[in-house]
């Protein structure tokens, strides 16, 4: 056990350490993994309801059919802009960039006709001039690889950024160039944010990055510009820790992102979760107040054909303009996703735990115990996550305790696989030399069913010993001789044994013990000991031919059979023990086998025995005795054979119970008569001493006599 403890203990560290060192230095190639699991977290949940503040107003198929193709004449814009404008839209962020002339202005084919510009219209200065007056936000887009428009300048903004305890290593994304607008209709705008929607690896949009830094100047996302100036904030605070940004801070608003600044999006629900309005029909005016009135409203594209599409946890298609959407609602209901600063040491400490629990816990509970523990740490970490994410808004690592739990559960199954071979070695060297096979068998299948400590069960015993074995080793002389003959004896003994599912406990000299009904329990086992007393029995005649031919001598044996409640078990001191029985049974077993001496028998079982019977034996009552040790008498029988006695038989065994029942009620003169009628019939030893028994108690004239004969030796 303690050699188990210590492996255990050595996988807990090596899992523990290489799970974490992988969670440290190669985080990356595990983050899709991580990400789909969050996903189903979103798709499980499903969807919530909206912020009634946010409104889309949407460059849809109906749009473009009623419109006309885009990109539309500006005018049109200017037009849709200042109808949100008149029905009190509070706020208007466009997801659109005009970084080129409107080349359907009037303006410019004046210019081509000779005609003079100043009296045609100026769709860029039409829009413009709406820009600057109705609260429309611009958008434009930063390069994040190099490109043409590198070296362009930013759009400005009306705020200022203040970086706090900020570290020598830059974390926030590096743009390398900008997309902006047309210079008339940026100048117009009374702000700015960029649209950068970035996907991660797999394409999926999960997070947006709130800040970027361009030419050494940091700049907002349009969502977050919007909701500064939905604020009055004048000031953005950008709070450093020592392993990255921390948050953001606008007036008394905090707003957690990871150590890059990107806010992890706490989606709503699927494509047109939000209300949108086709932008056709706020250019026809087919919008109330109520519609937009005090309202972020953003314009975009949901059209298939101009290609503003993402890929989200909650839809596989949904518009980008919708991303701003999610992002401002969780601006205003404080409710986005967190990655915290201390992620890192939060994940570590739960695949510690998870790697703990499950490698030096669950390594403790049964193969069946653990299948459920194992399922039910499953889902209390999936749930545990979930809850975490949705009721905390905290995002931790799914991936790397679950690979924790799963590496845990394959070493601790390795692990107790391979200590539970050792425990079977461990039986079998025990059990190999005294059970059979098939026990054997059983013993390794069903492992639970075998305690080695001591108990009391009821077991039949068994005894066998040799007659005259030291006459036998005189005659053979050689150790070697004397050997060979014993492993040639005892292995026909034992084979018998073990055919009938007995345990040899052990050989003591030229004698036999065994056992039934442990280490398993062997149904009907005083049958089978009896069986297997009649079969070497029988085949003593066979054994002696070979025993003859290779040694000289016939050899002849007895067996003494007792049933009865014995302690078994792991028996011994602490550096040597053995698995064997102890009890009176076991020595009432040992004095029978003596018995068969006196009566000349070479099979006799107790009284005992025989109730435990349920075959038809052929048997005769030999005595009532007291074996030495003993004061309670048993009866001691002599079994014949199996199966009903023949009619010759059964007429020989009923003179002898007339007989025996003589004796046993002191009529000891016509006791003795009906025993030498049986002798000279049948010539059986037992029958002579009875007789002589008889003649014996006549001369001493006992006065008080109960049947029981008592032996004071062995």
């Amino acid at each position: 056990m303690k050699g188990k403890n210590r492996v255990l203990l050595l996988l807990f560290v090596l899992i523990s350490l290489s799970v974490t060192s992988a969670y440290i230095f190669i985080p990356n190639q595990f983050q899709s993994l991580d990400s789909r699991i969050r996903d189903f977290y979103f798709y499980f949940r499903g969807e919530e309801k909206t912020s009634d503040n946010i409104v889309i107003v949407d460059i849809d198929e109906k749009s473009i059919k009623v419109l006309g193709q885009w990109p539309w004449e500006r005018d049109k814009i200017a037009h849709i802009l200042q109808n949100l404008s008149k029905h009190g839209a509070g706020i208007i962020g466009l997801d659109i960039v005009f970084s080129e002339q409107d080349k359907t202005s009037p303006t410019l084919f004046a210019k081509q006709f000779g005609v003079d510009p100043a009296t045609a219209k100026d769709y860029d200065k039409i829009l413009a001039q709406t820009i600057a007056q109705t609260p429309t936000i611009l958008g434009y887009q930063f390069v994040l690889e190099n490109s043409e428009h590198n070296g362009e300048e930013a759009p400005q903004i009306p705020a200022i950024i203040i970086e706090k305890h900020k570290q020598k290593q830059e974390f926030l994304p590096v743009a390398q160039g900008v997309m902006p607008n047309l210079k008339i209709i940026q100048d117009a705008g009374y702000s700015s944010g960029y649209m950068n929607n970035i996907p991660d690896e797999a394409g999926m949009i999960r997070s947006v990055p709130l800040i970027i830094k361009y030419e050494d100047e940091l700049y907002t996302s349009l969502a977050l510009e919007m909701y500064r100036i939905a604020l009055g904030a004048k000031k953005i605070s950008l709070n450093y820790s020592n392993v990255g940004v921390e948050e953001l801070k606008i007036k008394k608003t905090i707003i957690p992102t990871d150590r890059f600044a990107k806010l992890y999006i706490n989606f709503r629900g699927p494509a047109k979760s939000y209300k949108y309005i086709s932008a056709s029909d706020v250019y026809d005016n087919n919008i109330s107040d109520a519609d937009v009135m005090g309202k972020f409203v953003l314009m975009g594209t949901s059209a298939y054909g101009l290609m503003d599409l993402r890929s989200t946890p909650m839809d596989s298609v949904i518009a980008g303009v919708e991303v701003h959407a999610n992002v401002i609602d969780n601006l205003l209901n404080g409710d986005m996703l967190v990655k915290s600063v201390f992620e890192e040491p939060i994940n570590i400490a739960i695949i510690i735990f998870t790697t703990f629990i499950v490698v030096l816990l669950y390594s403790r509970l049964p193969i069946a115990y653990l299948v459920v523990a194992y399922t039910l740490s499953l889902y209390l970490m999936f749930y545990l996550n979930y809850y975490l994410l949705f009721s905390e808004h905290m995002i931790l690592n799914s991936i790397f305790p679950l690979m924790s739990m799963v590496l845990s559960l394959i070493a601790t199954l390795g692990v107790k696989y391979i200590f539970e071979f050792r425990q079977k070695e461990i039986v079998k060297k025990s059990f190999s030399k005294k059970v059979s096979k098939q026990v054997m068998e059983d013993l390794l299948l069903h492992p639970q069913d075998t305690n080695l400590s001591a108990k009391e069960v009821e077991t039949t015993i068994y005894f066998s010993d040799i007659r005259s074995f030291t006459t036998i080793s005189e005659n053979l002389h050689s150790p070697k001789r004397i050997t060979e003959f014993l492993n040639f004896y005892m292995n026909s003994m034992v084979i018998s044994i073990e055919n009938n599912q007995g345990t040899i406990d052990k050989f003591i000299g030229d004698a036999i013990m065994a056992y039934w009904n442990a280490p398993l329990e062997v149904k009907n086992h005083a049958d089978k000991a009896v069986l297997t007393a009649l079969h070497q029995v029988e085949q003593r005649d066979l054994l002696n031919i070979t025993i003859h031919k290779n040694f000289g001598f016939d050899v002849d044996y007895g067996i003494g059979i007792n049933t009865g409640d014995v302690v078994v078990g792991e028996i011994g001191s602490q550096g040597r023990s053995d698995y064997t029985i102890i009890g009176d049974a076991v020595n009432l077993a040992s004095r029978l086998e003596g018995m068969c001496k006196p009566y000349k028998v070479r099979l006799v079982i107790s009284e005992f025995t025989k109730e435990q019977l349920t075959q038809t034996y052929v048997t005769q009552l030999l005595d009532i005795v007291k074996v030495k040790g003993k004061h309670e008498p048993v009866k001691i029988y002599e079994v014949l054979s199996v199966g009903s006695a023949s009619s010759e038989k059964q007429e020989e065994l009923d003179q002898y119970h007339t007989a025996h029942q003589l004796y046993k009620e002191a009529n000891f003169e016509e006791a003795k008569q009906t025993f030498k009628k049986l002798y000279e019939k049948y010539d059986k030893y037992l029958y002579k001493l009875y007789i002589e028994r008889c003649e014996h108690l006549i001369k001493s004239d006992i006065k008080e006599f109960d049947g029981v004969f008592e032996y004071t030796t062995k």
